[in-house]
């Protein structure tokens, strides 16, 4: 089951997340919650395995998430 880690307001900002997460060893995945005009207006959940959700919290309190 996935879990959602964090909250993106926007495409790049949850690729970037999805980056730094997945750069130390965890699965992630991206999808789109809401549909604005196009994708910068979107917003966007960072998803992990239900089992890395605390490696995932602890990779982005690190990075001063």
């Amino acid at each position: 089951m996935w879990t959602v880690v964090y909250l993106a307001k926007n495409k790049k900002e949850a690729e970037k997340m999805s980056a730094l997460i997945t750069q130390e060893g965890v699965l992630v995945k991206i999808q789109p919650i809401t549909k604005g005009a196009n994708e910068e207006d979107s917003y966007y959940e960072v998803l992990v395995p239900e089992a890395e959700v605390e490696e995932a919290h602890s990779i982005l309190i690190e990075l001063g998430y």
